[in-house]
Protein backbone atom coordinates (compact mmCIF):
# COMPACT_ATOMS: atom_id res chain seq x y z
CA UNK A 1 0.00 0.00 0.00
CA UNK A 2 1.33 3.42 -0.95
CA UNK A 3 0.30 6.94 -0.03
CA UNK A 4 1.34 10.30 -1.40
CA UNK A 5 2.81 11.88 1.73
CA UNK A 6 4.24 14.87 -0.08
CA UNK A 7 4.66 16.02 -3.63
CA UNK A 8 4.88 18.76 -6.20
CA UNK A 9 3.66 19.67 -9.66
CA UNK A 10 6.12 21.25 -12.05
CA UNK A 11 5.40 23.01 -15.33
CA UNK A 12 7.69 24.04 -18.16
CA UNK A 13 7.42 25.20 -21.74
CA UNK A 14 6.49 22.35 -24.07
CA UNK A 15 9.70 20.68 -25.27
CA UNK A 16 11.69 21.34 -22.08
CA UNK A 17 13.86 18.37 -21.13
CA UNK A 18 12.64 16.53 -18.05
CA UNK A 19 14.70 14.36 -15.69
CA UNK A 20 14.97 10.79 -16.95
CA UNK A 21 15.59 9.31 -13.50
CA UNK A 22 14.46 9.81 -9.90
CA UNK A 23 17.61 11.50 -8.56
CA UNK A 24 18.27 14.33 -11.01
CA UNK A 25 16.93 17.70 -9.90
CA UNK A 26 14.32 19.33 -12.10
CA UNK A 27 16.39 21.38 -14.57
CA UNK A 28 16.12 25.07 -15.41
CA UNK A 29 12.83 25.93 -17.06
CA UNK A 30 10.70 23.82 -14.71
CA UNK A 31 8.65 25.84 -12.19
CA UNK A 32 7.29 24.27 -8.99
CA UNK A 33 3.65 25.30 -8.53
CA UNK A 34 4.17 25.37 -4.77
CA UNK A 35 1.54 24.48 -2.22
CA UNK A 36 -1.42 22.40 -3.35
CA UNK A 37 -4.56 21.75 -1.31
CA UNK A 38 -4.43 18.79 1.06
CA UNK A 39 -6.61 16.85 -1.40
CA UNK A 40 -3.39 16.26 -3.36
CA UNK A 41 -3.60 15.35 -7.03
CA UNK A 42 -6.17 13.13 -8.73
CA UNK A 43 -5.01 11.13 -11.73
CA UNK A 44 -7.62 9.73 -14.08
CA UNK A 45 -6.97 7.42 -17.00
CA UNK A 46 -9.78 6.15 -19.18
CA UNK A 47 -10.25 4.42 -22.50
CA UNK A 48 -13.19 4.24 -24.87
CA UNK A 49 -13.91 1.33 -27.18
CA UNK A 50 -16.23 0.80 -30.09
CA UNK A 51 -17.99 -2.57 -30.20
CA UNK A 52 -18.04 -4.37 -33.53
CA UNK A 53 -21.20 -6.45 -33.68
CA UNK A 54 -22.12 -9.25 -36.05
CA UNK A 55 -25.51 -10.38 -37.19
CA UNK A 56 -24.70 -13.90 -36.01
CA UNK A 57 -23.78 -12.95 -32.42
CA UNK A 58 -25.51 -11.21 -29.51
CA UNK A 59 -22.17 -10.15 -28.03
CA UNK A 60 -19.50 -8.07 -29.76
CA UNK A 61 -17.08 -10.00 -31.95
CA UNK A 62 -14.40 -7.37 -31.50
CA UNK A 63 -13.69 -4.15 -29.63
CA UNK A 64 -11.63 -1.35 -31.13
CA UNK A 65 -9.90 1.20 -28.90
CA UNK A 66 -11.12 4.63 -30.01
CA UNK A 67 -9.66 7.02 -27.42
CA UNK A 68 -7.45 7.36 -24.36
CA UNK A 69 -7.86 10.18 -21.85
CA UNK A 70 -5.50 11.07 -19.00
CA UNK A 71 -6.07 14.00 -16.64
CA UNK A 72 -4.55 15.41 -13.47
CA UNK A 73 -6.76 17.39 -11.11
CA UNK A 74 -5.39 19.63 -8.37
CA UNK A 75 -5.95 22.89 -6.54
CA UNK A 76 -3.01 25.29 -6.28
CA UNK A 77 -3.21 27.33 -3.09
CA UNK A 78 -0.03 29.33 -3.62
CA UNK A 79 -0.92 32.35 -5.73
CA UNK A 80 2.29 33.13 -7.58
CA UNK A 81 3.17 33.98 -11.16
CA UNK A 82 3.44 30.33 -12.30
CA UNK A 83 0.03 29.33 -10.90
CA UNK A 84 -1.77 32.49 -11.97
CA UNK A 85 -0.46 32.24 -15.55
CA UNK A 86 -1.41 28.55 -15.66
CA UNK A 87 -4.97 29.26 -14.48
CA UNK A 88 -5.33 32.27 -16.80
CA UNK A 89 -3.73 31.16 -20.12
CA UNK A 90 -1.90 33.88 -22.00
CA UNK A 91 -1.93 36.20 -18.98
CA UNK A 92 1.04 38.49 -18.44
CA UNK A 93 2.46 39.55 -15.09
CA UNK A 94 4.24 42.88 -14.83
CA UNK A 95 5.65 44.92 -11.96
CA UNK A 96 3.90 48.27 -11.75
CA UNK A 97 6.19 49.39 -8.93
CA UNK A 98 8.41 47.71 -6.36
CA UNK A 99 5.41 46.43 -4.41
CA UNK A 100 2.54 46.44 -6.92
CA UNK A 101 2.19 43.73 -9.56
CA UNK A 102 -0.37 43.47 -12.34
CA UNK A 103 -1.88 40.41 -14.02
CA UNK A 104 -3.42 41.14 -17.42
CA UNK A 105 -5.93 38.43 -18.33
CA UNK A 106 -6.62 38.15 -22.08
CA UNK A 107 -10.19 38.19 -23.35
CA UNK A 108 -9.47 35.49 -25.95
CA UNK A 109 -6.58 33.25 -24.86
CA UNK A 110 -5.00 30.86 -27.32
CA UNK A 111 -3.74 27.33 -26.69
CA UNK A 112 -1.38 27.03 -23.73
CA UNK A 113 0.38 23.66 -23.99
CA UNK A 114 3.01 22.89 -21.37
CA UNK A 115 5.23 20.07 -20.18
CA UNK A 116 4.08 18.79 -16.79
CA UNK A 117 5.90 16.92 -14.05
CA UNK A 118 4.31 15.31 -11.02
CA UNK A 119 6.50 14.06 -8.19
CA UNK A 120 5.43 12.42 -4.93
CA UNK A 121 7.03 10.42 -2.15
CA UNK A 122 6.07 7.80 0.42
CA UNK A 123 9.07 7.37 2.73
CA UNK A 124 11.90 6.03 0.57
CA UNK A 125 9.57 5.39 -2.39
CA UNK A 126 9.69 8.14 -4.99
CA UNK A 127 7.54 8.56 -8.09
CA UNK A 128 7.77 10.94 -11.02
CA UNK A 129 5.32 11.28 -13.86
CA UNK A 130 6.30 13.28 -16.92
CA UNK A 131 3.65 14.50 -19.37
CA UNK A 132 5.46 16.06 -22.37
CA UNK A 133 2.32 17.82 -23.68
CA UNK A 134 -0.76 18.96 -21.88
CA UNK A 135 -2.83 21.96 -20.95
CA UNK A 136 -5.43 23.09 -18.47
CA UNK A 137 -8.80 22.16 -19.94
CA UNK A 138 -11.06 22.80 -16.96
CA UNK A 139 -11.00 25.36 -14.16
CA UNK A 140 -13.05 25.49 -10.98
CA UNK A 141 -14.37 28.65 -9.37
CA UNK A 142 -11.96 30.72 -7.30
CA UNK A 143 -13.51 31.03 -3.87
CA UNK A 144 -12.33 33.86 -1.66
CA UNK A 145 -13.45 33.46 1.93
CA UNK A 146 -12.46 33.69 5.55
CA UNK A 147 -12.04 30.02 6.42
CA UNK A 148 -10.24 28.46 3.43
CA UNK A 149 -7.20 29.23 1.35
CA UNK A 150 -7.87 30.87 -1.99
CA UNK A 151 -7.43 28.05 -4.49
CA UNK A 152 -7.03 27.70 -8.21
CA UNK A 153 -8.76 24.42 -9.08
CA UNK A 154 -7.50 23.01 -12.37
CA UNK A 155 -7.77 19.90 -14.51
CA UNK A 156 -4.90 19.22 -16.85
CA UNK A 157 -5.41 17.03 -19.93
CA UNK A 158 -2.46 15.07 -21.31
CA UNK A 159 -1.95 14.96 -25.08
CA UNK A 160 -0.03 12.42 -27.13
CA UNK A 161 3.43 13.62 -28.07
CA UNK A 162 5.65 12.55 -30.96
CA UNK A 163 6.46 9.40 -28.98
CA UNK A 164 3.86 6.67 -28.61
CA UNK A 165 3.47 7.47 -24.89
CA UNK A 166 1.07 9.98 -23.38
CA UNK A 167 3.14 10.03 -20.16
CA UNK A 168 6.08 8.32 -18.47
CA UNK A 169 5.89 7.18 -14.83
CA UNK A 170 9.12 6.46 -12.97
CA UNK A 171 9.20 4.74 -9.56
CA UNK A 172 11.72 3.06 -7.27
CA UNK A 173 8.98 0.94 -5.70
CA UNK A 174 10.35 -2.63 -5.44
CA UNK A 175 6.87 -4.00 -6.18
CA UNK A 176 7.28 -2.56 -9.68
CA UNK A 177 10.15 -4.89 -10.63
CA UNK A 178 9.60 -5.96 -14.24
CA UNK A 179 10.27 -9.61 -13.31
CA UNK A 180 7.54 -9.47 -10.61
Amino acid sequence: MRVGLNGSIYIAPKGTTAPSDLDTAWPAGWADLGYLSDDGVSLEYSTDVQDINAWQSLSPVRRVLTSVDMTLGFTAIELKTATMRLYFPGATMTDVSGTVHKLDIPAAPGPDERAIGLEWIDGAIKNRMIIPRGEITDRGAITIGRSDAVGLEMTLSAYASSAPEIATWLSNDPAWAAAG
